[in-house]
């Protein structure tokens, strides 16, 4: 099994990184490298796995074998610890100059046991201008083996300037069934709670991984769901907002718990908490800095998954409308919310495709709305009132 193999739906992608991956084992002995850069930018909808393929793209680049997927490089890539790899994903809303500069420099230096020097920059679009400036910089100047692989939804969330020295990979939505057989693959997921969840999903590989094997986020997509059927007057409009609201925040608490647990625990152990003997006791007093760093890395990432969090339940609620608007147009494709068709049948029938394309719009609003810092529940309550009137 390769490092290739997990990216699912993504044939023609991988066949182009096949085919970089052996230009840069050329490349290390000595030859042109046909085929290989040093910068490129994978780019797709979300869900459809930009961040994978970029990992799987660096291992292979950094195995001898083309990316085997059980050498000891290979594992390193995947699991995140390789030395001569430097993974950014950005925690907060945004990725500063300074952080950029940082990490311009580290890019620089030369690898120490690998093939090459890697950076794999999530979510690059979070860059500020004057980051974005620092890191064109390092793409038009590469050390000679430094490679950068940048993720964003579309090469539009980049400056120009930056995706015109990026060799491009575009990755598609999956198709329902090359989801389910991904789900499937492990035995641990059932064929019909996979098609399910893949359905539910609208292409995301990652959301119906979620769906499928965590039951409390299979119960709070329908709660979001069931928020149409109950708008009935200005009092439905705000109870709705407010459980949205706390639907999200709950989901965003979980998530955000989870990680903060696990990370002060590690630090704790690196420090040598539990440990005994000579110095450990000085060590632990000097743990105090390094926590206070870490809880305000966490408290960044926590208002960039609340809003990921909001997001989400949006989409749902965008997906059920647009699933109203198929009917009413007579479209013949899947619908991911199909579980609620009393609920799309009755809505499709009392509203008018123009009213459907009106309450599609309201949510995308009020997307944009929290994106700029409008407070979640005001602008919920702005947008089930919208959805009230079409």
């Amino acid at each position: 099994m390769t490092v290739f193999d997990d990216l699912v739906g993504q044939r023609t992608a991988v066949d182009h990184l096949r085919r970089a991956v052996a230009g840069a084992a050329d490349l290390v002995a000595g030859g042109a490298g046909a085929g290989m850069t040093h910068a490129w930018l994978f780019t797709g909808p979300p869900g459809s796995g930009r961040s994978e393929a970029a990992r799987a793209f660096a291992a292979a680049l950094q195995c001898r074998d083309g990316g085997c997927g059980h050498c000891d490089s290979c594992h390193q890539v995947m699991a995140g610890t390789h030395p001569d790899m430097l993974y950014v994903r950005p925690s907060g809303l945004s990725f500063g100059v300074a952080a950029t500069r940082e990490l311009v420099l580290r890019a620089g230096s030369k690898p120490s046991g690998g093939r090459f020097r890697i950076v794999l920059f999530e979510d690059a679009e979070r860059a500020t201008e004057a980051a974005s400036n620092a890191l064109l910089k390092a793409v038009e100047e590469p050390s000679p083996r430094t490679v950068w692989l940048l993720c964003t939804p579309t090469p539009d969330d980049l400056l120009v300037t930056i995706r015109s020295r990026c060799r491009l990979v575009t990755l598609a939505t999956p198709a329902t069934a090359e989801i389910v057989a991904a789900l499937t693959r492990s035995g641990e997921v059932d064929e019909h709670t996979a098609r399910a969840a893949a359905v539910a999903s609208a292409g995301r590989v990652d959301r119906a991984r979620q769906l499928a094997t965590d039951p409390e986020a299979r119960r709070r997509r329908e709660e979001v769901l069931s928020i149409p059927a109950r708008l009935d007057g200005i009092g439905a409009c705000v109870t709705s907002a407010a459980r949205l609201y706390e639907i999200a925040e709950q989901e965003s608490k979980a998530i955000t718990a989870a990680l903060d647990d696990k990370e002060k625990d590690e630090l704790r152990a690196a420090f040598g908490e539990g440990s005994t003997g000579k110095g450990v006791a000085k060590a632990m007093r000097g743990s105090a800095g390094a926590m206070k760093d870490l809880e305000e890395r966490q408290k960044r990432r926590a208002t960039r998954i609340k809003r990921d969090s909001y997001d989400r339940a949006l989409l749902d609620l965008a997906a059920f409308y647009r699933d109203v608007l198929t009917l009413q147009l007579g479209a013949s494709v899947e619908r991911s919310t199909g579980e609620r068709s009393g609920d799309l049948e009755r809505i499709a029938r009392t509203s008018s495709p123009e009213t459907s394309l009106r309450r599609i719009d309201a949510i995308m609003e009020c997307r944009e709305r929290i994106a700029a810092n409008v407070h979640p529940q005001i602008a919920m309550e702005a947008m089930t009132s919208a959805l009230l009137l079409g």
